[in-house]
């Protein structure tokens, strides 16, 4: 996540470990600067890349990947956070792991990224981010409708029904969550078995 911000390099055998034993599409992200990261990452077994901060700063970049290695495998991850601007909520992109704001619109940017060439574009709030306070539906269903592109909701999830109103509500693809299965909260199952009570079309 701080890769970018920190100036590191992507950890190539430590991908290719994980693939070599996870047996699920793989997206990793972090650090991503050049077309040669993104072929290491695919030949390490990764099955698709999520790009934030070099999207931001090289617009270009997205559209040169895009060609080279197809739209399936190209994420762009955007970080917007709610500020104010000239007495206007303004939904503000932010790169560097949600330290830099870059003065582009989520909305916008994400209309922006679908047109360039991107596959999938995953969105975090900043503002809801480790709450598990739930998901930023507003701004979800904002870029998800915007889109054609699958959009993937981030930042928030503090129990299945959570899950469910970033689909239902928010109108994402999927829903990422992180905290509520790496502490134990959940399990997956657990909280598809919910999702699917509330009404959405999830496989168990």
């Amino acid at each position: 996540i701080t890769a970018s911000h920190e100036q590191r390099d992507i950890m190539i055998d430590v991908v290719q470990r994980t693939a070599e034993q996870v047996f699920m599409p793989l997206t990793v992200g972090g650090g991503i600067r050049t077309i040669e990261d993104i072929r290491a990452l695919l030949n390490a077994g990764t099955d698709k890349v999520s790009i934030n901060s070099t999207a931001c700063t090289n617009p270009e970049f997205v559209r040169e990947a895009a060609r080279k290695f197809g739209s399936q495998c190209i994420v762009v991850n955007i970080d917007p956070k709610r500020v104010d601007r000239d007495g206007e909520e303004f939904w503000e992109v932010h790169i560097n792991g949600g330290r830099t704001p870059t003065g582009l619109e989520a909305v916008q940017w994400a209309k922006q990224v679908e047109e360039l060439g991107a596959g999938e574009i995953v969105l975090t709030s900043m503002d809801c981010d480790g709450t598990k306070d739930g998901y930023d539906l507003e701004i979800t269903a904002a870029v998800a409708q915007a889109v054609s592109i699958p959009v993937v909701a981030s930042g928030g999830a503090g129990n299945p029904d959570h899950l469910a109103d970033a689909i239902l509500i928010g109108k994402a693809n999927a829903a990422l969550a992180a905290s509520i299965f790496h502490f134990g909260e959940y399990t997956i199952t657990a909280a598809k078995q919910r999702m699917r009570q509330l009404g959405v079309a999830v496989r168990l």
